[in-house]
């Protein structure tokens, strides 16, 4: 087929194909707002025009150069055509949407994506852009699929239920009670926050099940239980014990308790007391006699299997030469007697 027979052809189609398109948007006042299908229309018949002017310039121009064509190569040269035709009609409507964007008409904007175009993505997130964030989640959900953009438009636009249905399907039930939480419905959102924390818990994740409690629920007497519950039966334990401590504001409370916990402290967990000890004796001068006292005890009953222990004095003497001395001087006699 010759470039001015398939210029030919396209037009023909092109016109058929307009005249159906514009029966159908047409029949949209069935189910659509009177403006909102002759804005449609009215984009359509614009693009429509270009396309047609574009069209007319190809067939000007292959009319006075087709004398001149020979056959050799001709099928390579309406294979460019026809790309080079599409390419600029795309073109056409990029500038278009382009052109309604900088004029802040966001919807105009997104049927080009959508209908012209057939980009629905472009047309979902130009719509949530221009604070259309209801018709956005509707593009994302029906024309997409895409529960999580479709789910995030409507808490946007503050459709609260819809978006709680949309995260319930997804299983995202910590963010389900978080917007429980935002309509002030705390019985469902402590529901869901429970269920997030239990989950945690049997993962064995204690310190985010603790964060659970105590930021989303207020329930900081849950959150220790829970941090003191991964401590006692190793479950990241060195964490759930400096998270325990930490939260912990009075001084002479946490005093009283480092000291009640360390009673209870088995001997193969006191390596790990007395890293947590390191970020306590730290917080207040008035941590440092109970810390120190605990720490030189865990260091003297650990000192015969583990001599690199007596390193640990300096973290609770940070200025006291003497023991940086003492320490060296006790390495070097040790040396000295694995040699001899």
């Amino acid at each position: 087929m010759n470039k001015q027979k398939f210029i030919d052809k396209f037009m023909a189609a092109f016109v058929l194909l307009a005249m159906f398109k514009v029966i159908g948007i047409v029949a949209q006042l069935f189910h659509e707002s009177f403006w909102s299908v002759v804005g449609t229309l009215a984009i359509f018949l614009i693009v429509a025009f270009i396309i047609l002017i574009v069209i007319t310039s190809l067939k000007d121009k292959e009319q006075n150069n087709r004398n001149s064509a020979g056959r050799k190569g001709g099928g390579s040269s309406s294979f460019y055509l026809e790309n080079s035709l599409f390419d600029r009609i795309r073109s056409k409507y990029e500038e278009l949407a382009e052109k309604y964007i900088a004029e802040n008409d966001y919807k105009k904007a997104a049927r080009v994506y959508m209908n012209l175009l057939q980009d629905n993505y472009r047309g979902a997130k130009t719509l949530e852009n221009g604070g259309f964030y209801s018709e956005a989640a509707v593009v994302y959900l029906k024309k997409l699929n895409n529960k999580s953009d479709a789910a995030t438009c409507y808490e946007k636009a503050k459709q609260y239920k819809k978006a709680i249905e949309l995260y319930k399907e997804m299983e995202q039930k910590e963010k389900v009670g978080d917007l429980y939480k935002d309509i002030n419905d705390l019985k469902n959102a402590h529901h869901y926050y429970q269920i997030v924390a239990d989950d945690y818990t049997i993962n064995n994740q204690m310190v985010k099940a603790s964060l659970v409690y105590r930021k989303k629920m207020e329930k900081t007497e849950e959150a220790q239980k829970v941090l003191l519950k991964g401590w006692e039966e190793d479950r990241d334990a060195f964490n759930c014990l400096n998270n325990y401590f930490a939260n912990i504001s009075d001084v002479k409370i946490l005093e009283s308790e480092i000291q009640h916990l360390y009673q209870k402290t088995p001997a193969h967990k006191k390596i790990t007391y007395l890293d947590a000890l390191k970020y306590e004796f730290k917080k207040d001068p008035k941590l440092h006699t109970a810390t120190r006292n605990i720490a030189y005890e865990i260091i003297a009953e650990k000192v015969a299997t583990r001599s690199e222990i007596v390193n640990e004095l300096k973290y609770f003497n940070p200025n006291d030469e003497v023991i940086l001395k003492d320490i060296s001087r006790f390495k070097t006699g040790r040396n000295k007697m694995f040699r001899n």
